[in-house]
């Protein structure tokens, strides 16, 4: 296709952030161009794709508008429903609590959200890279050749090395960004309860995340580890402690001692929480490029879309004269804010204990497992709190 000079919208990044900003723009009757650098939407896939029940994000998180597309989508795009989630200390001693939600397959999830974005009237430009963004205007190459392109407002949904944040200077300053190394294994051919999520912790395995084995069938999973650099062992890597996992964990190595990987997946995700300004007056930044994410299990597609539907309708709000663009900051903040903030203060408090073996195994026995479902989705208990608080001054 051939884009047209300008537009009232331009949205990089067609992930569920950057769809579901594009679809909720044009609705509200801007002109957008949605862009995305990959060759297929979707395509590598780039995180474990667990979207917990609409429901169980609306009791969480009650200020949230949720977007149609968070709580309706086709069959086709599940690979597994889930009932309930374990979680796994060094000891072996489980923990497990009900969830709904859902395994994605995140192709065929992400190429839905990017659809509903064209059928809204956004056009979409599909293995076209920008190369450079300097006020509104954007430079694009790619498969449909060279293009420079004007806007009345850019949203950034260009993942953790936004490039429409470092130009516009929504970042974090040199050395504040923390971020957690994501690899995952695609692996067929495992013993696995394929309605249950399993998140793993120990040092030996996972030195400040964890790791995880999220069934996409019967004998299918995804298994991946979430580590941050900082807190590894020297010279380990985040492959070298996924193939400890599989080979050497009590409980999961007898689950995965049959399997097959049938594929790779890597990333980064940033888990401090989002940086100080997330708009300027021309120009927003959403999902990872916002670090719109929960830090305590690194869930990034709820806040993504809730924070798309804002930053969509606000840019639609804007392009019409209606809004100053800067109101995004305000009203995602309003919906979402405050959960991840709050994950971030449980991440850092789990910081010091999750350095012990010895102290996660007493963390995990003061939380109950009603406490660590709402810590999962953003919210950090009073009595947890402090007794975590209390475990930590007791370290040192």
């Amino acid at each position: 296709m051939i884009p047209k000079a300008s537009y009232d919208v331009i949205v990089i990044g067609a992930g569920p952030a950057g769809s579901t900003a594009a679809m909720y723009a044009a609705e509200n009757g801007a002109s957008v161009l949605l862009l995305d650098k990959k060759r297929e939407i979707g395509s590598p896939i780039q995180c474990a794709g667990f979207l917990p029940d609409a429901s169980e994000v609306q009791a969480l998180l009650p200020n949230a508008e949720l977007p149609d597309s968070l709580k309706n989508y086709p069959d086709s795009c599940v690979l597994q429903y889930i009932k309930t989630q374990r979680i796994i200390p060094p000891n072996c001693i489980v923990k497990e609590f009900a969830v709904r939600g859902a395994v994605l397959d995140r192709r065929r999830y992400d190429q839905f959200l990017a659809e509903q974005a064209a059928k809204a009237g956004a056009e979409l430009m599909i293995k076209t890279r920008v190369t450079k963004v300097e006020g509104t205007t954007v430079e694009t190459s790619g498969v449909f050749g060279k293009h420079t392109i004007k806007g009345k407002a850019i949203i950034g949904a260009d993942g953790p090395n936004s490039l429409v944040a470092r130009t516009k200077g929504l970042t974090f300053k040199p050395g504040e960004r923390e971020v957690s190394v994501a690899l995952e294994y695609q692996v067929r051919n495992v013993d696995i309860d394929p309605e249950a999520l399993e998140m793993y912790f120990g040092n030996d395995f996972v030195p400040g995340g964890y790791a995880w084995i999220f069934p996409e069938g019967e004998d299918r999973a995804n298994v991946g580890v979430g580590i941050r650099s900082g807190m590894a062992e020297k010279g380990v890597s985040a492959k070298e402690y996924l193939n400890r996992f599989m080979r050497e964990h009590p409980l999961a190595s007898q689950k995965l001692k049959n399997r097959i990987i049938m594929n790779v997946i890597a990333g980064i995700l940033p888990v401090n929480g989002a940086p100080k300004r997330t708009a300027t007056g021309d120009s927003l930044i959403v999902g990872d490029a916002a670090g719109q994410i929960i830090a305590t299990n690194g869930g990034g597609i709820p806040p993504a879309m809730i924070a798309g539907k804002v930053a969509g309708e606000t840019a639609a709000e804007f392009a019409a004269g209606k809004c100053r663009l800067e109101e995004y900051d305000r009203l995602w903040r309003a919906q979402i804010g405050n959960a991840i903030e709050t994950s971030v203060q449980a991440r850092q408090l789990m910081d010091g204990i999750m350095k012990s073996n010895t102290l996660m195994n007493a963390a995990f026995k003061l939380i109950s497992p009603e406490q660590m479902k709402v810590m999962q989705c953003g919210k950090l208990p009073l009595p947890v709190k402090i007794g975590l608080q209390a475990m930590s001054l007791g370290k040192k």
